[in-house]
């Protein structure tokens, strides 16, 4: 096998409306309108090349999984979402990156990156 990219990733979210609105107004991402109905809640956004689906399923305890988004100026970022009122940590210097993290409305972690 050859994968040729990640084609999405799902999140499991209290709240399908809290979360969309979390996403889409907050981290920019774009809601999709070709979800099909699948029998549970959710929405379909669009991120970029890559697509995230939320899920409106219990929310499993944090244990380091978590979504990274890829911003190109973190500081800005981090900035404009505590602007927002939103409890988010500061960055962190690793060797090729930087990273900060913030939580959405169910608690999941998503990793704010930007690359050197």
């Amino acid at each position: 096998m050859q994968p040729l990219g990640v084609h999405h990733v799902a999140v499991n979210v209290d709240d399908v409306d809290q979360a969309v609105a979390f996403y889409t107004d907050v981290l920019g991402f774009t809601l999709r309108t070709d979800r099909p109905e699948l029998g549970i809640g959710g929405a379909w956004l669009q991120a970029g090349g890559q697509q995230v689906h939320l899920l409106a399923a219990p929310v499993p305890p944090a244990l380091g999984q978590h979504l990274a988004v890829l911003v190109d100026d973190l500081d800005a970022v981090v900035a404009e979402l505590r602007d927002r009122g939103l409890k988010v940590r500061d960055p962190s210097e690793l060797p090729a990156s930087r990273q900060s993290v913030v939580a959405d409305p169910s608690g999941n972690v998503v990793e704010l990156h930007q690359r050197r």
